[in-house]
């Protein structure tokens, strides 16, 4: 009776410490980790990924009042570039902006998301989300572990380290960085070799001969200062056979062990966000232009002309090779080719 009475007595004394133990925990900020391959900065200055992603922080931070923070991890300093996909699908890394072909290895559909010539327009990018296809690419993401909260599409634009790369007969016997397997295919077929590195090892490959021109986004031209080592750039702001999609992922695994109502505010912040993302490719693609002529490099734009002899080339490689993967990719492009 004594015993019982005492471990009552002490149960009682412990119940306020646990109570206000489990409100503490309870009312803890739950803590994700946003990483990127690109240059940091701040919310308002700097590379517009960056800022992207320190807006979303932001915003995520002051509309749960505290209860979900997010901290920003640029030019992949939490873990090498390549890493993150894997990482997020094992909700090892909680999320990421990550280039959509560089998860084709694990992931053969996601390279249409760099499919050469595929999409050439931003009005015809931002369609996708909406439409058949996008959904289907929300569904296989979904399907492999990963929820994709924010689009963005970027324009890109070719630096050579001397002579311009404009046209197909351009290309022969260049070395040439081109971003996807698919553009690679593309490239090969007009001549060049072609090497395959992270956008954030370009400059290095650039400055050491390993690479005579490359091609990626006009913010990563600009951010990875390429001018200093280049001679010409064909810019993608007319025209462009290379439009990328770069959006933020989240673990589903994080994602689902979140409540209902922080599920839907990192959702609605994505959506919102992609105003921002987009307006931020677009003026990337007028200011890369008058960076580089400023560093005395030859810039020029693409005709429809040379996009089609592209497409051409395009169509009859890297279209076709993407294809006959499996019924999956055949089907994503065939809904890919219905936006226009």
């Amino acid at each position: 009776m004594t015993t019982t009475r005492r471990s009552l007595i002490a149960s009682a004394l412990a119940a306020p410490a646990l109570l206000r133990f489990g409100l503490n925990a309870a009312q803890a900020a739950t803590t994700l980790k946003l990483s990127h391959q690109f240059p940091g900065g701040t919310i308002d200055e700097g590379d517009f990924r960056d800022r992207m992603c320190r807006k979303f922080a932001a915003a995520v931070a002051e509309r749960s009042k505290g209860a979900l923070e997010v901290q920003v991890y640029p030019g992949s300093s939490l873990m090498k570039t390549n890493a993150q996909f894997g990482a997020v699908r094992k909700g090892a890394l909680d999320m990421s902006l990550y280039p959509a072909p560089y998860a084709g290895g694990e992931v053969p559909e996601m390279n249409i998301g760099l499919m050469p010539a595929l999409v050439t327009s931003y009005q015809q990018a931002l369609g996708w989300k909406n439409a058949a296809v996008g959904r289907k690419i929300t569904e296989l993401l979904e399907s492999k572990g990963v929820v994709l909260v924010s689009w963005v599409w970027q324009a890109g634009g070719v630096a050579s380290r001397e002579r311009p790369l404009l046209t197909p007969t351009d290309a022969k016997g260049m070395k040439v960085r081109g971003g996807s397997r698919e553009m690679d295919m593309m490239m090969k077929q007009a001549g060049a070799a072609t090497l395959s590195i992270p956008s954030n090892e370009s400059y290095a490959a650039m400055q050491t001969g390993a690479c005579d021109a490359v091609i990626t986004s006009s913010t990563s031209l600009i951010s990875f200062r390429l001018e200093e080592i280049s001679k010409a750039l064909v810019s993608g702001r007319e025209r462009s056979y290379w439009f990328m999609l770069e959006p933020i992922m989240m673990s589903k695994i994080v994602f689902e062990r979140l409540p209902k109502d922080q599920q839907d505010l990192i959702m609605a912040v994505g959506a919102e966000l992609e105003s921002f993302g987009q307006a931020g490719a677009k003026a990337d693609d007028t200011r890369v232009e008058e960076v580089f002529g400023k560093a005395g490099a030859k810039v020029q734009t693409m005709d429809e002309a040379t996009l089609r002899q592209w497409r051409d080339l395009a169509r009859e490689t890297a279209w076709k090779d993407f294809a006959n993967k499996n019924a999956s990719c055949a089907e994503l492009l065939k809904l890919a080719e219905q936006v226009s």
